[in-house]
């Protein structure tokens, strides 16, 4: 994506120095004062659906490993105020499930009740002003280790 200089849209990416609050999606931090960033279209599901949206991401433009602690929480990217959507497994929005974390509150005692729901396949972690999404968490084994800190 970053490298055509274009995004899965076809939007031309442009370079901007990161200020401090802005949520990274490729590494699940805050971006540093300075660091090459970029706002860009994503859309977090694989499958086409009516749910598929597409929204902006902030991403590194280049230097970036990843996120790759996939049993936890990214610690700058756990409190609120967030909003938790929940979907069933097939994809399809959970409406009776979706949870809002207040500010400062940590998201991971609400992600684990949701997540032990059998409703509830997986939940997109967004932001409760702008409704970006952050990232998800899905049901299964990585969830045990969710509670195990």
């Amino acid at each position: 994506m970053v490298r055509s200089g274009h995004d899965d849209l076809g939007n031309a990416i442009t370079a901007r120095p990161g200020e401090g609050w802005e949520p990274l999606r490729c590494c699940l931090r805050l971006a540093r004062a300075g660091d090459d960033i970029a706002l860009v279209a994503y859309r977090p599901f694989e499958q086409r659906s009516v749910w598929s949206e597409v929204g902006p991401v902030f991403v590194h433009l280049s230097g970036c490993s990843g996120y790759a602690d996939e049993g936890r929480l990214p610690e700058q990217l756990r409190t609120g105020p967030r909003v938790l959507r929940t979907y069933h497994a097939d994809g399809s929005m959970d409406y009776d499930d979706i949870a809002v974390v207040t500010h400062g509150e940590d998201v991971e005692a609400v992600l684990l009740d949701l997540l032990s729901r059998p409703a509830v396949g997986l939940v997109h972690v967004r932001s409760a002003e702008a409704q970006c999404f952050t990232y998800e968490v899905r049901a299964g084994a990585e969830t045990q280790e969710l509670g195990q800190r």
